[in-house]
C-alpha cells in the first residue's frame, strides 16, 4: 500500500521535514504508557512528569538527541518463580519522545515516589538592538560608503 503525501504539493518545496515531524507525531500519537503531564513552572519554566511506578533510577534513562528528549524504560528480567494472581502495575518496557523547540533546554531530572520529573527552561529572549550607521549618500546613487586611502608605514629591523 503506497502512502499519499500531503506535502507532494510543488508549492510546499522545502517542507520534508515538517512532513517527517508529522509523521513521527501520528506514529506516536496511540500509545499512552507511560501516562504523563506537562505543566508550567514560572514564566520561563517547564516540567513534564511521567508515572513511573516501579522502575528505579537504574531501570531508566534520559537523552537528548536531536531537538528530542527521549525516555526509555527496561526493567531487568523478573523471577519466573513469582506468581500473580492479578498483575495491574504495568512494568513493560516504555520509550516516549517529546519534541522541544528551539530556545528550550533541559534544566534536569529527577526521580521522586515513582515519578519522573524533566525540568525544562525557556531562554529568556535577548532584545537584539544593533546600531545601524548611515552613510552619506554620493550623488552617483551609491549607498555604500566610499573607501578612504589609509596610509601604513612598516618598519622592518634585521638583526643578524
Amino acid at each position: 500500500m503506497s502512502r499519499t503525501s500531503n506535502f507532494g504539493s510543488p508549492f510546499l518545496l522545502g517542507f520534508e521535514n515538517l512532513e517527517r515531524l508529522v509523521d513521527h507525531l501520528t506514529k506516536n500519537a496511540g500509545d499512552g504508557y507511560p501516562p504523563y503531564n506537562i505543566e508550567q513552572i514560572g514564566e520561563y519554566g517547564l516540567r513534564i512528569t511521567l508515572a513511573v511506578a516501579g522502575f528505579a533510577l537504574d531501570d531508566l534513562t534520559v537523552l537528548l538527541e536531536a531537538q528530542q528528549i527521549v525516555i526509555r524504560g527496561r526493567k531487568p528480567e523478573e523471577d519466573r518463580a513469582r506468581v500473580f494472581l492479578h498483575r495491574g502495575l504495568a512494568t513493560r518496557q516504555f520509550q516516549r519522545t517529546f519534541l522541544i523547540a528551539d530556545g528550550i533546554e533541559v534544566v534536569g531530572a529527577t526521580l521522586d515516589s515513582g515519578l519522573l520529573h524533566i525540568d525544562l527552561r525557556r531562554r529568556r529572549p535577548e532584545p537584539e538592538v544593533r546600531r545601524i550607521s548611515i552613510c552619506r549618500g554620493s550623488s552617483s546613487g551609491s549607498t555604500a560608503p566610499a573607501p578612504q586611502a589609509v596610509d601604513v608605514a612598516i618598519d622592518v629591523t634585521l638583526e643578524p
